[in-house]
């Protein structure tokens, strides 16, 4: 499972609103062009964060983040499944809210006081992930963590929607 994020233009997000079949399309075909170019997470359109999507949902949570950037947003109405979860969105006012609440975030305040076997009790996934310490396991998440950011920064800048779910 892995956490997906694409940008859409105010335009491209009403008409996903109403036409979830068209956004996925534009998604995939988005991502098959980015897969190509690979571009950093700032110029990017989509964004995949791996299996860090759960460690940096725990995270955040964990410190009291007010919006959910890994499971929240609302639904995109009428949409099916885009892997293990249809697709939710943050709207670009929402965007720039993130943004500011992860510019104030930095990962190291998210891991200050840490004790990795919470991320194992908690049955964070990857299970695998949190042995032996943690420390390779949070350097996964942490390297995901500051491209979302990025990712994130680049929406809010452009005005642009997010949608996101897990594949």
């Amino acid at each position: 499972m892995t956490g997906e994020y694409a940008r859409l233009t105010p335009e491209q997000f009403q008409r996903a609103l109403g036409d979830p079949e068209w956004a996925h399309e534009l998604v995939l075909e988005t991502g098959m062009a980015e897969w190509e170019t690979k571009p950093e997470p700032g110029q990017a359109r989509r964004l995949d964060v791996d299996k860090a999507w759960d460690g940096i949902r725990f995270l955040l949570e964990r410190s009291g983040f007010l919006v959910d950037v890994v499971l929240g947003g609302e639904l995109i109405p009428g949409a099916a499944d885009w892997g293990y979860t249809p697709p939710r969105h943050l709207a670009p006012a929402e965007v720039a809210e993130v943004v500011g609440e992860l510019a104030a975030t930095p990962f190291g305040a998210l891991v200050a006081d840490l004790d990795p076997a919470e991320l194992i009790r908690a049955g964070t996934y990857p299970s695998g992930l949190w042995d032996e310490g943690g420390a390779d396991g949070l350097e996964y998440v942490r390297h995901h963590y500051e491209a979302l950011r990025v990712f994130l920064a680049a929406a809010a800048r452009d005005g642009d929607a997010v949608l996101l779910w897990i594949s």
